[in-house]
Parts: C-alpha cells; sequence; structure tokens
C-alpha cells in the first residue's frame, strides 16, 4: 500500500508539471490581449478616441521604436519608462486589427541601425561614456510617408497616448489641414513704411503658414469652403450679419472653431487722419453667436486680477507695480487636463475678458484658463485714459465673485442664432457637438506678450511664454481628426504619499504657530528687558529684579526651543511610525495572510483526501 502511494505520488509531480505548463500555453493564446486594468486612472487603458482612430486604419502602418537597451542601464526612469511605451504600442497594436505593426530596434553604436535613426530625424544623446542614447519613434505609411518623434521625454508622459495617436493619424491623412484665418489684427507680413521692407508679420502667424495650408478671409465674406478643417477668428469686430450666419451654419454643420475675442484690444490699429484710416475697434465680440453656444462674455468689462499681475514700469527709473489686468498665468491657472494647456508653465495676457456658461446651456463649458481666487472686474472705460495708472486701477479695484474664466472649450448640441433663416441647405441645429475654444484676449498673440525676436529678416525667435503653444495646441488639436479633439492627458503614474505629507503639513503647522508665538514673546520680552535696563537718566542700570527678569527670559527661550525640537521629533515619529506599519503589513501581515490561505486549503484537500469513499 505504501509502495503505490509513492507511485503515484512520484507520477503526480511530473502531471501537476505539464498540466502547469499546458496551462500557461493555453492562456498565452486564449487569453492574448485579455487584461485588468486596476489603476486609479485606467492608465494602461486606450481611450475610446484612440480606440476609434485604430479601428478606422485602411492602410498598414508601422511605427519603429527606437530605444538604447545597453545603454539604459544607468537610467532606471527612462528604461521604466520605455517600458510603459511598449506596453501602450503593444496594446495599440493589438486594437487596430492587424493594420498597425510595431518594431522595436536597438541602434547600437556604428550600425546600421544608428545610421538610419540619425537619417529619420531621430534625436542623438550623447553619453558620458561615448556613443549615443536614442529613444524616439519614426512611423511610416504605405506611401512613403515619415514622421519622427525626435526623443520620448520621461516626463511628457501625461503626452504619450496623445501623442502616439496623432503621430498615427497624421500618417494616415495626406493633406495638410486647411485653416481659414480672419483677423482684425495686423498679424500677416505686409510691407512697413517706417523700414521701407517687407514685415513678416507677428510669430504666430508666421508658424501658422508653416504648419497648415492657410487661407484668409476677407472682412465681407459670407461663406466658408467646404473643405475647411477649422476657422480661425481673430479680433472678429464690426463682422456683418452674413458673415456671422456663415460662422454659424459652419459651426452646425461639424467645423470646429477657434475664437479669439477681446473687451479691449491693445493691438488694434491705431487711426491714421493723415493715411485717412480710421483705426479699429478696441472691443469685438461674435454678436448672438456666443449666446447661441451657450456663453456670456460682456465687452465692456476686462479682468482684474492682483493674484497673477505682472509688474511695470511707469517711469524712467521708477519703482515696479503691479499692473492688475496685465496677467501672468502660471500652471495652477491652466487647466491640466486638457492637451491644449496641460502642462505648460506660464501664458500672458493683458485686458482679457470673463467667458461664463449661460443657463440652460445645452453646451458643455470647460475652463482652460482662470484667474486667480483674488480677481475681480473693472470697466473698459476705465483704461487708456491718463488716469489709469498703476496705483489707481488698484486703488478702484474690489475682489468679488473669485476666478474668472478667460478660455474654454465648448462642446455639445446647440441651436441656430438666426432661426428666422431658412433657404437650402439652412441648419436649424448643429448636425453633431459643436467643438470650440474661445478666448477672451487677442493680446496674448502679439510677440511682445510671448516671444523675443532677433531683428533683420529671418531672425531667431526665443519665447518665453507659452502663448505661442497654446495657439499652435489649439489649432493642431481642433484641424485634426474629430476623436482626437475628445483626448486628454494622462495622469502620471507617480503617485505622492498623501498621508506623509498630511502628518508633514500638520506638524509644521504647528511648528509655525510655536515659533510664532515665541517669536512674538521674544519681542515682549526684549521691550520689557530695554525698560528695566535703563535708569531714571537713561543710564544702563540691572538690579537684582531685572537680572531674575532676564534669567527667566532666558530660560523661557530655552523652554520654547526644546518645545520646538519636540513637535519636529514628533512629525518625524508620527512618519517613522506609519513606515513602519506598511512595513509590517506589505512584509508580513500580507504574506502571512496568503500563507494562511494556501495552508487552509491544503488541509481542506489533506482530509477530502483522508476520507473514506462513500
Amino acid at each position: 500500500m505504501a509502495i503505490a502511494s509513492l507511485r503515484r505520488s512520484a507520477w503526480a509531480l511530473p502531471l501537476l508539471a505539464l498540466a502547469f505548463l499546458a496551462l500557461v500555453g493555453l492562456s498565452s493564446v486564449l487569453l492574448r490581449g485579455a487584461r485588468i486594468d486596476l489603476t486609479a486612472n485606467q492608465e494602461h487603458t486606450l481611450s475610446p478616441a484612440t480606440i476609434a482612430l485604430l479601428e478606422g486604419i485602411e492602410e498598414p502602418v508601422t511605427l519603429r521604436l527606437y530605444f538604447s537597451e545597453r545603454s539604459a542601464d544607468d537610467f532606471p526612469q527612462v528604461r521604466a519608462y520605455a517600458q510603459r511605451v511598449r506596453e501602450l504600442l503593444q496594446e495599440m497594436a493589438a486594437r487596430s486589427k492587424g493594420r498597425l505593426v510595431v518594431e522595436v530596434i536597438d541602434p547600437e553604436p556604428y550600425s546600421e541601425q544608428e545610421d538610419l535613426a540619425v537619417a529619420q530625424g531621430l534625436t542623438a544623446v550623447p553619453l558620458p561614456t561615448g556613443g549615443n542614447f536614442f529613444f524616439g519613434i519614426v512611423g511610416s505609411n504605405s506611401t512613403d510617408g515619415e514622421l519622427p518623434i525626435p526623443f520620448l521625454q520621461a516626463e511628457r508622459e501625461a503626452f504619450l497616448e496623445y501623442n502616439l495617436a496623432k503621430l498615427v493619424s497624421a500618417l494616415t491623412v495626406e493633406e495638410r489641414p486647411v485653416v481659414a484665418l480672419f483677423s482684425g489684427l495686423p498679424m500677416a507680413p505686409e510691407f512697413d513704411p517706417a523700414t521701407g521692407s517687407p514685415s513678416p508679420g507677428w510669430v504666430v502667424d508666421q508658424q501658422l503658414r508653416e504648419l497648415f495650408e492657410l487661407r484668409r478671409l476677407q472682412p465681407d465674406f459670407t461663406a466658408i469652403d467646404a473643405d475647411v478643417d477649422l476657422l480661425m477668428l481673430v479680433h472678429p469686430a464690426g463682422l456683418s450679419d452674413d458673415s456671422l450666419y456663415a460662422i454659424d451654419q459652419f459651426a452646425l454643420r461639424g467645423g470646429r472653431v477657434l475664437a479669439f475675442v477681446d473687451p479691449d484690444a491693445e493691438n488694434a490699429a491705431p487711426d491714421d487722419p493723415l493715411g485717412g484710416n480710421v483705426g479699429g475697434a478696441r472691443a469685438s465680440d461674435l454678436g448672438p453667436l456666443l449666446a447661441a453656444w451657450g456663453v456670456d462674455f460682456d465687452p465692456t468689462q476686462v479682468v482684474a486680477d492682483p493674484g497673477s499681475a505682472l509688474s511695470v514700469q511707469t517711469s524712467e527709473g521708477g519703482a515696479n507695480e503691479p499692473l492688475i489686468t496685465l496677467l501672468g498665468l502660471d500652471a495652477e491657472a491652466l487647466s491640466s487636463t486638457d492637451i491644449v494647456t496641460a502642462q505648460m508653465e506660464l501664458i500672458n495676457l493683458s485686458t482679457a475678458g470673463v467667458l461664463r456658461p449661460r443657463d440652460a446651456a445645452t453646451t458643455r463649458f470647460e475652463p482652460l484658463l482662470s484667474s486667480s481666487d483674488q480677481s475681480g472686474e473693472l470697466p473698459t472705460s476705465m483704461l487708456g485714459t491718463v488716469s489709469a495708472t498703476p496705483s489707481n486701477l488698484l486703488r478702484e479695484f474690489r475682489a468679488n465673485g473669485g476666478a474668472r474664466t478667460i478660455a474654454a472649450r465648448v462642446s455639445g448640441p446647440a441651436a441656430t442664432a438666426f432661426p428666422q433663416r431658412g433657404g437650402d441647405g439652412h441648419l436649424a441645429a448643429s448636425a453633431s457637438d459643436l467643438q470650440l475654444i474661445l478666448v477672451a484676449d487677442t493680446d496674448l498673440l502679439a510677440d511682445p506678450f510671448w516671444v523675443n525676436v532677433a531683428p533683420g529678416p529671418g531672425g531667431f525667435s526665443e519665447p518665453f511664454a507659452n502663448n505661442g503653444d497654446l495657439v499652435y495646441n489649439a489649432v493642431e488639436n481642433l484641424s485634426g481628426q474629430a476623436g482626437l479633439i475628445g483626448l486628454r492627458t494622462r495622469a502620471v503614474a507617480s503617485r505622492p504619499f498623501h498621508r506623509v505629507q498630511a502628518l508633514r503639513r500638520s506638524a509644521e503647522q504647528q511648528f509655525l504657530q510655536t515659533e510664532r508665538a515665541l517669536q512674538q514673546r521674544l519681542s515682549e520680552l526684549e521691550q520689557q528687558l530695554g525698560e528695566l535696563q535703563r535708569g531714571e537718566d537713561g543710564a544702563p542700570a540691572l538690579g537684582a529684579e531685572q537680572q531674575a527678569e532676564l534669567e527667566r527670559f532666558q530660560q523661557e527661550k530655552i523652554d520654547v526651543r526644546l518645545q520646538l525640537r519636540e513637535v519636529q521629533r514628533q512629525l518625524n515619529a508620527d512618519i517613522d511610525a506609519l513606515s513602519m506599519t506598511l512595513r509590517v503589513v506589505n512584509i508580513v501581515l500580507v504574506p502571512a495572510f496568503v500563507a494562511f490561505l494556501f495552508l487552509i486549503g491544503g488541509l481542506w484537500r489533506l482530509q477530502r483526501r483522508r476520507r473514506p469513499a462513500a
């Protein structure tokens, strides 16, 4: 009996091993591509917009990931990010029905792959030990189209899915997007009579011409071509009803709109009586269109915000003063979830307006740029006068109502702003969701607000703010495939220790409160000592009473310092206790619990084996 049991045991282990291998093999085939994403922000799940793009690919697209595997041993963060890129590429390939091919290439030094990576536009980063490091992607299609992502930066992980989807989209579209531009500001190239030579125009206009097919609309336009991908409106002051109706119908039939309106456009053309020219209007809006799109905009009010104000020098040699209508919005004022504004650092604006969602609007209103909670509004009638000095504006200012929205994305169904019109092709309501980005400032487009331009033709432009990035991101996002508009940035995979941060903040508050109390007490005691140490004739005199008071002060100072050290010690003790608790849970309790479950399962199986058959 014992020998037979041993024989069964000897056969059981190999059979169990074979069964395990068979199970693993079957699962790798049957469950290929299946996964469960348990991360908080669904970091490993493609968005519906990306999936729709991949499923709609008609011609094969190849993405080649160039990653210097052997040179990445000294860069663990980059290696971890490379694994994230691989996983996302594999997930995209699995969703493309075989039309997206992913290749991973290690361009070793002095190899053909390294020469090819350089020739295809990838960035070669020199290594301290010699050689180059590559980490980029080259995409190609079946018609010899080729586009690179020169280098994948780990700090831009939030943009990874969007950039890959945009690359695939660009490889499946043969022509540059068409942008129809109407501008009431002098953005375009023109002849400059002051210099007697052509002016290249604003930098933002130059780069739009380089990246897109730019068509300029005349002030009396009454139609927008059907092949226009994006309508860009800059300071649309004084447009006729026919022009506004053309914009209305373009948006309702699915055309995307990027509009810059302004309550006080400082760059509007000035009056020139000698030349017979009348300056353009300082204020602009879109008449009844904004209301039809579910947005309120008052062109008689500007945002004033001491919390975001930039300083100016009002006189030569004078002190800098904050100008509450000249704003520098930092990262906290920009939407971190919208691809247009995410991870920007600074947007400069001047005399900007306020956008608000209308009551009972059918559209969605998502703020992109916002003032601080300290903001308020000032009437435009106060601007442009001799008395509109920084100090006077600050004196007249009253903060109320919290933050103001300066730019917003608007989407969703809407009705026409011209219900009284009709005729062939007239749309009374949107055929699909509106896709708009509205900005209540035009001055941010002007060169002085965001870029230093070197003099002379072909001068180098050096940006010092993200105004240009805001415009290009918005144009690129809206002029792309409709699905890409819905993409947002992904949360980065790093996780802060919220509990530890809360403990630290609490202890620091106690520390600061105790420190303030100490400083106040020190000031009081020093004042008392100063009075005690002076005699009637003003000469210093330190008697027994004063000496006792001095000793008491010194002892009290020692005691308070001990309290400060105790607060700091308690801070570290709380954090250490939390760390120890986590270690015990992760290292001891969780493994012990798993082992306990296996033990219970083993005992149960052993009990079943010993139980006599019925």
